[in-house]
């Protein structure tokens, strides 16, 4: 019979033995055969298989976007989900720009985005900071009638929130008829992307009003804004309601904890939060060795350095901001050189600024100011004025008189980067004052004075009642 083949209990069309075939099937290989099935049945027009070819070769972890994308582009029938799903293909892949420009395909053949298109186009913007494009696709969804659908929304928020674009965050989200937890989860994320922690905060309280239960993606967002505002009373209080809450201890859970006791200079805390889980991932590891570097216990730091790599967890860039930071406040000078060298040699990452600073930092404070200027210069790339800056102060320290001329040097290069920044004005004002060169200080403190630059104010906050009060000075 045309059509039809046999199976077992009968015959079956080709088109069910096909969708059967697609069912069970685990591989590009095994795809790859079906699909060329499919073409000598000609088959290659129905759309529901052209739909599950697409979702297995866009969505599934042995697919192959690149296929997916073949089969779209060439298919004489447009069939929106398949659209939808390439573009998930790319998000899920970490190829937000292809995502982006599958949607731009898609609009210039005419074919109409429906809800399920914006999630994951939102998505990719919100992945390479496309404000533009995503404004612009902002309007493609009031044009199409999406901008009551809540899961448009919830995109929408996350979107501008990583721009940090709070305030256009915070109108999506008030003009909200509906939301969901992942709405309050999205608006308060935007604010603690945007460094605003303190609103962070008064909308957490919100949320609880509103009938809300924070799930894990809510604490997790709320102890970093608790880190960063070093507010370790309230921090102690949202572990308290994780615990409250029954809620698993799982490994993205326990490091959120381990970084908050850390960075609010809880180490004990933190080491006991560390040493009870039984997941632990790469960031877990550097939060706790970071935490102890930069709280006095740098050999206990370097110790469970060691011991990660007794571990399976590889060693990442985090891992080793934390060891080259121990190093610098042991004193370690030939351990931080050696540590540095292994970055690059042994587990290949690409050293970053804050790593070339803190390899500065070890050297500036060993006193080996003509070696730091040396090692600045054979950077891979160009230094920022903090690592100009990490120079000319131990420069201060080790070299007073500059007998080895790094301190004017520094300054130069340090003006030159930053000729308007009051703070380096200041600072190299100092500089030349505490070596007698009191003309060209008065001469900087001129130029201040003429454009009219004040010395930025310093901020800082305390707990007091379990209240976290600012105050400035200058």
């Amino acid at each position: 019979m045309v059509g039809f083949v046999a199976a077992e209990g009968g015959w079956v069309s080709v088109k069910q033995r096909c969708m059967s075939l697609l069912s069970t099937c685990s591989s590009m290989n095994r795809l790859l055969q079906i699909h060329a099935h499919i073409l000598t049945a000609g088959l290659q027009h129905d759309g529901f298989l052209t739909s599950l070819l697409v979702r297995f070769s866009a969505l599934s972890p042995s697919g192959s976007v690149g296929h997916a994308r073949l089969i779209v582009y060439r298919s004489r029938i447009s069939i929106r989900s398949s659209w939808n799903m390439l573009i998930r293909g790319y998000v899920d892949r970490f190829l937000p720009e292809s995502a982006i420009g599958v949607f731009m395909g898609m609009r210039s053949r005419g074919i109409a985005p429906t809800r399920l298109t914006f999630p994951f186009l939102f998505k990719a913007c919100a992945a390479v900071s496309a404000l533009g494009q995503g404004r612009q696709f902002h309007a493609v969804v009031f044009k199409h009638g999406f901008d009551a659908d809540v899961f448009v929304n919830n995109s929408l928020i996350h979107f501008y929130g990583a721009c940090r674009k709070i305030r256009d965050a915070r109108r999506v989200f008030d003009e909200m008829r509906e939301r969901t937890l992942v709405s309050w989860n999205s608006v308060i994320s935007g604010y603690a992307v945007s460094l605003k922690f303190v609103e962070a905060t008064e909308m957490f309280f919100r949320m609880g009003s509103a009938g809300f239960e924070a799930d894990e993606a809510t604490f997790v967002i709320m102890l970093s804004a608790c880190a960063h505002l070093g507010n370790l009373i309230y921090g102690k209080w949202l572990h308290s309601m994780i615990l409250h809450s029954g809620m698993a201890m799982n490994c993205r859970l326990g490091t959120a904890l381990v970084d908050m006791y850390a960075k609010c200079g809880a180490v004990d805390y933190a080491a006991s939060v560390f040493s009870m889980m039984e997941e632990k991932n790469v960031w877990t590891w550097s939060a706790m060795i970071l935490g102890l570097a930069q709280h006095g216990s740098a050999e206990e730091a370097l110790e469970l350095f060691q011991l990660m790599k007794t571990s399976s967890v590889r060693p990442n860039h985090v891992t080793f901001v934390g060891v080259l930071y121990a190093c610098s406040h042991s004193g370690l000078m030939d351990d931080g050189r050696r540590f540095f060298n292994d970055l690059q040699v042994v587990y290949g990452i690409a050293p970053r600024m804050i790593h070339y600073g803190a390899m500065v930092d070890i050297l500036s404070r060993a006193g080996r100011l003509k070696e730091a200027y040396d090692f600045i210069l054979n950077m891979r790339i160009d230094p920022d004025p903090v690592v100009w800056r990490t120079l000319l102060s131990a420069c201060r320290i080790h070299d007073v008189n500059d007998t080895q001329g790094v301190a004017d040097s520094v300054r130069k290069k340090l003006l030159k980067l930053e000729p308007k920044r009051v703070g380096n004005l200041v600072m190299v004002a100092n500089t030349y004052a505490e070596v007698g060169m009191f003309e060209k200080a008065a001469k900087l403190r001129r130029v201040m004075r003429n454009v009219g630059s004040k010395k930025e104010a310093g901020e800082s906050s305390v707990v007091v009642d379990g209240a976290l009060q600012g105050f400035f000075c200058g």
